[in-house]
C-alpha cells in the first residue's frame, strides 16, 4: 500500500472519530475521570479510541498501533517495528471538558522511528491539518484545502509565542531571553498549537510539562513539512519508539528555520523522569 493510501485512511479515520466525539461534546453526554498520571480521560476518548483502532485494524491489519488510551507493548517488542500508527483519540481532553472547542484527533504513521504522515482533525473548529513527508503540509476547512507554511521571521516585530489558555506567563518568562518583545497567542491542545505555527500564526511554542509521543507525532510531520521543527528543550531531536517510556521531554516547536532560537530561548534541563 502506498503512503497516499495511508494518508487517505488516516484522514477518513480521524474524521469518523471526530464525528463521534462531536456527538458527546454537543450533548454534554460524557463521563470524566482522572487516570493514574493525573490526566483526564472521558468516555468520548475511549469511544474515539475504539473507533480509530477498529478502522485501522480493518484497513491496515499488519500495522501495529500505539495509542495514549491503550497499553503499549514492551520496548523489546516494539523497537523493531519498521512502521506503526501512533494516535491520540482526543488531544486536549481538558479543553473538551471545559467546552473551548480546542481539541483534536491525532493520527500519525511512524516509519523507522520518525513520523511520515500526520493528520490533526479539530471537529468543533471544522478544520483538518495534514501532511505527508516530502509532499507539503495542508489545512482543510469545509470548503477547500490549501498548502500552509511557517511565517518568515521578522526581527522588527514581536515574537509570537503560542501558549495554553491557562498558561502561567511567569513560568514561560523563565525560558525566554529579554532580547526581543513577545506577543502571546492562547490556544488549547498541544497539536493545535504546533499547527498554528505551521500555518504562520505563531513563531514558537514552549511545552513545559508532560506530553506523550502521541501528542507530537502527527503535528511534528505537519510542522516539518511547513518548514518548522520540534526540538527537546535542550535543542536535541525528539525520539519515537526508542525508549521504555513513551513520554516526551519538555520541548520547543519552532517556525522559520531562520528563527534565532539560541538568542531567544534559554536551554532547559528537564528534571522529569521519562
Amino acid at each position: 500500500m502506498s503512503n497516499d493510501s495511508y494518508l487517505k485512511i488516516a484522514l477518513e479515520t480521524a474524521k469518523k472519530a471526530g464525528n463521534e466525539i462531536l456527538g458527546y461534546y454537543k450533548n454534554g453526554d460524557f463521563t470524566a475521570e482522572m487516570k493514574a498520571d493525573e490526566s483526564p480521560v472521558t468516555s468520548a476518548d475511549i469511544a474515539a479510541n475504539n473507533t480509530i483502532i477498529d478502522c485501522l485494524k480493518t484497513l491496515t491489519p499488519d500495522i501495529p498501533i500505539i495509542s495514549e488510551e491503550t497499553s503499549a507493548a514492551e520496548l523489546a517488542q516494539r523497537k523493531n517495528w519498521s512502521k506503526y500508527w501512533l494516535l491520540d483519540p482526543i488531544d486536549g481532553t481538558g479543553e473538551f471538558i471545559l467546552g473551548s472547542g480546542d481539541f483534536a484527533v491525532n493520527i500519525a504513521l511512524v516509519e523507522n522511528h520518525w513520523p511520515t504522515i500526520g493528520v490533526i482533525h479539530a471537529p468543533d473548529h471544522k478544520l483538518t491539518y495534514f501532511a505527508q513527508r516530502g509532499s507539503g503540509a495542508f489545512k482543510e476547512n469545509t470548503h477547500s484545502a490549501k498548502q500552509i507554511q511557517v511565517n518568515p521571521f521578522q526581527a522588527s516585530k514581536p515574537v509570537k509565542v503560542a501558549i495554553s489558555r491557562r498558561q502561567e506567563l511567569g513560568l514561560m518568562g523563565q525560558y525566554l531571553k529579554d532580547s526581543y518583545q513577545y506577543e502571546y497567542v492562547a490556544l488549547g491542545s498541544c497539536s493545535l498549537k504546533n499547527c498554528l505555527i505551521a500555518e504562520g500564526g505563531a513563531d514558537c511554542y514552549l511545552r513545559i510539562g508532560p506530553t506523550g509521543e502521541w501528542d507530537t507525532g502527527a503535528s511534528q510531520c505537519i510542522l516539518e513539512e511547513a518548514g518548522g521543527r520540534i526540538l527537546s528543550s535542550n535543542f536535541e531531536a525528539l525520539s519515537y519508539n526508542q525508549r521504555d517510556s513513551l513520554m516526551n521531554p519538555d520541548f520547543v516547536s519552532l517556525g522559520d528555520q531562520a528563527f534565532p532560537w539560541r538568542d531567544i530561548i534559554i536551554p532547559h534541563v528537564a528534571t522529569r523522569k521519562i
